[in-house]
């Protein structure tokens, strides 16, 4: 069977594009995310506060940093179809300024993330997204105020 060469460059670019979000993050430029999420980006759950499409994630991208200025996203898997892309990754850093209303532990982290992804002509259109908040809060040893 021979590869088709539309589909196979569909493929790289959709990935790119993956990357690219998780990239905004370990390099710390919000700003790389305005060539990948389409403007209507539907972002689900979106975070308290945050409005969909590009604009929406910056901030969390720079409070991210700010408060773990050290931040890692490692990615462990990515399944793949036309269109579409899951991701198993892990995210790490010290927590080093507020998160969530916590002040800065110096505590290294580490936890997990599950994300899929829907793709438009090499743009997300949607991402599902899981983290692991509970083992985040257990390794800093609290848990964010109640409203």
């Amino acid at each position: 069977m021979q590869a088709n060469p539309d589909l196979t460059e569909q493929l790289k670019r959709e990935r790119a594009a993956v990357e690219t979000l998780y990239r905004a993050f370990n390099e710390q430029n919000p700003d790389l995310v305005d060539d990948v999420l389409s403007p209507q980006w539907d972002d689900i759950p979106l975070a308290p506060g945050q409005v969909p499409g590009p604009e929406g994630i910056k901030p969390i991208i720079r409070s991210f940093v700010q408060a773990f200025p050290d931040v890692r996203i490692t990615v462990h898997d990515m399944v793949q179809e036309p269109g579409k892309i899951g991701v198993r990754a892990e995210i790490t850093g010290t927590h080093q300024g507020e998160f969530f209303g916590i002040a800065a532990t110096g505590t290294k982290v580490g936890f997990r993330i599950h994300e899929f992804h829907v793709l438009d002509n090499a743009k997300l259109t949607t991402t599902w997204h899981m983290e692991d908040w509970f083992g985040l809060f257990l390794q800093l040893g609290q848990f964010p105020a109640q409203a």
